[in-house]
């Protein structure tokens, strides 16, 4: 198989250092703000994405060293496959997070709801769009009972990595 290689079109800058300070969902992360810094040849891309109120970042999880294929999930007491979870260390460490637009400063997003770490590298944006991106019946796996009692607040630590 070909090699694939990935560049960053920007840098991510949030007020958190390390992974115990980031929250580990954008729904924990709610009115938390944060800058994007889109690199200047890729400026001109963002023509028209100021009428979008949600973006979808992909990002490079830029810390993420190792990973298992069995990871214990912050939500639960038991070992899960890697690919049934949200763990950010996988074998391709890509992190995806729907974000607020709040406006756009010449190359930079100003966004709000970031769950990622500060200097994490973008690697693409996309509008969201929730007729698109959104499912009306969906099932959640082991999640299911999780998800109702999971904590929400900003500072919750069982919503951080």
């Amino acid at each position: 198989m070909q090699k694939i290689i990935y560049r960053p079109i920007g840098i991510i800058h949030t007020p958190f250092k390390s992974p115990s300070e980031a929250p580990i969902q954008p729904s924990a992360g709610k009115g938390i703000r944060a800058r994007v810094e889109i690199f200047p040849q890729y400026r001109e891309g963002l023509e028209d994405l100021d009428r979008f109120s949600h973006l979808i970042l992909i990002y490079h999880f830029h810390l993420s060293k190792t990973y298992s294929l069995k990871v214990k999930p912050f939500l639960d007491e038991h070992l899960r496959g890697l690919f049934a979870t949200r763990a950010p260390a996988r074998p391709n460490p890509i992190g995806h997070s729907v974000v607020r637009l709040i406006g756009i400063e010449g190359n930079m997003l100003l966004i709000e709801n970031a769950d990622m770490l500060d200097g994490t590298p973008l690697l693409d944006i996309k509008p969201y769009v929730p007729e698109f991106d959104r499912e009306e019946a969906v099932k959640i796996g082991w999640l299911e009972d999780k998800v109702k009692n999971a904590p929400g607040k900003k500072g919750d630590e069982r919503f951080r990595q």
